[in-house]
C-alpha cells in the first residue's frame, strides 16, 4: 500500500512539473526586433555639360634636338689644348674641340701648294707672249698667291683658247688637287658647328685616334626634345603646335612646351605614335624623365566623372526624388582615372563618390556642407 501511495505521488509530481515548466514557457513573450530604416547619405551635384579637355598621358625621356656624334676620318694623335676633352666642358660655335696633329700632312700640302706655285710661274711667260689680254689677271693671281694661307679659287677663264692653254700646262689638275689635300687637312680640326657642351669624351690627349673612330658626344643645350609614345587612337587628336604641360617625376617642378614633330608612321610592335615635344629651360638636362599631358582636343557637351562611377553598360547612378535611378551615358574618352561621357542631360543630379550597395529605387540623403564660410 505505501508503494502505491509513493508511486501516484511521484506521477503527480511529474504532472505538477510539466504543468509549471508550460505555464512558464508561455508566459515568455518575444518581441520580435524593430527595423529602423536605413537611408544613406551620398555625395552628389548638378551635371552641367561643357567644353571638356582631353588630356593624353605621355612621358619619356629628355634628348637635346641639335646634337653630334664626333667621329675621326684621319688617324694621328691626339694633341692637348688650353681647354681638355671632357665631358662637360662647353664650346663656342667655331671653337676648335679636337685638334689632331697633322705636322706630316701638312708638310705634304705645302709641297703640292709649291709645285702649283711652280707650273703658274713657268706658264707667265707664255701667256705673256701669245694671251697678252689675260696675263694681267694670272699675274694679279700669282701675286697674290700666299703659300700660308688658303689657296685661292683661280680666275675665271673665259675664252676656249684659255681653257685649252690652262689645262694642257696641267694648272687645273694641280689647282684641284691641292684643294683636295687641303681639304683633308682640315679634317685634323674638329671645331664646334655650334655653341654646346660634351656629353661624351672616349679619347684623351696623347691617345693614337684612327680614322672612322668614335670620339665623343656633343650636344646643344638650348632646346631639348621629349619623344613620347602615344597610342594609335589618339593621333588624329594630336596637333602640331599644340601646348604641352610637362612635368618632373617628383612632381615638383613644371614646364611648358609644344608639339614640334609626329611622325607619321606606327610602331607595329607597340602599336604607338612618336610625338615630339620641344621644350627649353635653364635647369634641363639630358636624360631627364618628364611626364607630359598632351592637349588632344575640347569635347564638347561633356562632362568628366571617375571612373568608379561608370557602370557597366555604360550607365551611371542619378537621383531624383532622393531615390537612385540609372541612365544610360555615352563615353568618349577614358584616361587613368577620369572618365569623359556626352548625353547626360543638363542639371541633372548625379553621385559624385561611389556609394556602396546602391541600387536603383535605393533611397538616399544628399550630403550637405553646413561649416561655416569664413568672411574675409
Amino acid at each position: 500500500m505505501r508503494k502505491i501511495i509513493l508511486s501516484v505521488l511521484g506521477v503527480l509530481l511529474i504532472i505538477g512539473g510539466i504543468f509549471v515548466a508550460k505555464m512558464i514557457i508561455d508566459s515568455k513573450t518575444q518581441r520580435k526586433p524593430r527595423v529602423e530604416k536605413v537611408i544613406k547619405t551620398v555625395f552628389a551635384e548638378k551635371a552641367q555639360n561643357g567644353d571638356v579637355a582631353i588630356m593624353v598621358p605621355a612621358n619619356g625621356n629628355l634628348r637635346a634636338k641639335r646634337r653630334v656624334e664626333l667621329y675621326s676620318e684621319v688617324q694621328g694623335v691626339f694633341n692637348g689644348s688650353s681647354k681638355l676633352f671632357r665631358p662637360g666642358n662647353a664650346y663656342r660655335t667655331g671653337e676648335t674641340i679636337i685638334r689632331i696633329n697633322a705636322s706630316e700632312y701638312a708638310a705634304t700640302v705645302q709641297s703640292a701648294k709649291s709645285n702649283l706655285y711652280n707650273e703658274l710661274t713657268s706658264i707667265m711667260p707664255d701667256l705673256r707672249l701669245d694671251y697678252p689680254d689675260i696675263f694681267p689677271k694670272w699675274q694679279a693671281y700669282l701675286s697674290g698667291f700666299d703659300m700660308a694661307k688658303s689657296t685661292p679659287d683661280l680666275p675665271e677663264m673665259s675664252t676656249e683658247n684659255e681653257k685649252f692653254f690652262i689645262s694642257g700646262r696641267g694648272i687645273l689638275t694641280s689647282f684641284y688637287n691641292v684643294k683636295n689635300l687641303e681639304q683633308r687637312l682640315s679634317k685634323y680640326r674638329i671645331s664646334a658647328p655650334f655653341s654646346g657642351v660634351v656629353t661624351e669624351a672616349l679619347v684623351t690627349e696623347g691617345s693614337l685616334v684612327r680614322a672612322g673612330q668614335k670620339l665623343g658626344e656633343f650636344i646643344n643645350t638650348d632646346v631639348y626634345e621629349l619623344e613620347v609614345a602615344v597610342s594609335k587612337t589618339y593621333s588624329d587628336l594630336l596637333k602640331l603646335g599644340e601646348n604641352v604641360a610637362l612635368t618632373s617625376l617628383d612632381k615638383t617642378k613644371t614646364y611648358s612646351g609644344k608639339v614640334s614633330r609626329i611622325n607619321s608612321s606606327v610602331d607595329q610592335a607597340t602599336q604607338t605614335i612618336k610625338a615630339y615635344i620641344e621644350v627649353n629651360d635653364k635647369s634641363l638636362r639630358e636624360g631627364m624623365y618628364l611626364e607630359a599631358s598632351l592637349d588632344a582636343k575640347q569635347e564638347s557637351d561633356a562632362i568628366e566623372i571617375d571612373r568608379t562611377l561608370l557602370l557597366e553598360n555604360d550607365q551611371i547612378f542619378i537621383i531624383r526624388d532622393s531615390i537612385l535611378d540609372i541612365i544610360d551615358v555615352k563615353p568618349v574618352y577614358f584616361s587613368d582615372k577620369k572618365v569623359v561621357v556626352k548625353e547626360v542631360p543638363e542639371g541633372t543630379t548625379i553621385i559624385t563618390k561611389p556609394v556602396v550597395g546602391a541600387y536603383a529605387g535605393m533611397q538616399v540623403k544628399i550630403f550637405e556642407d553646413k561649416s561655416p564660410k569664413t568672411e574675409e
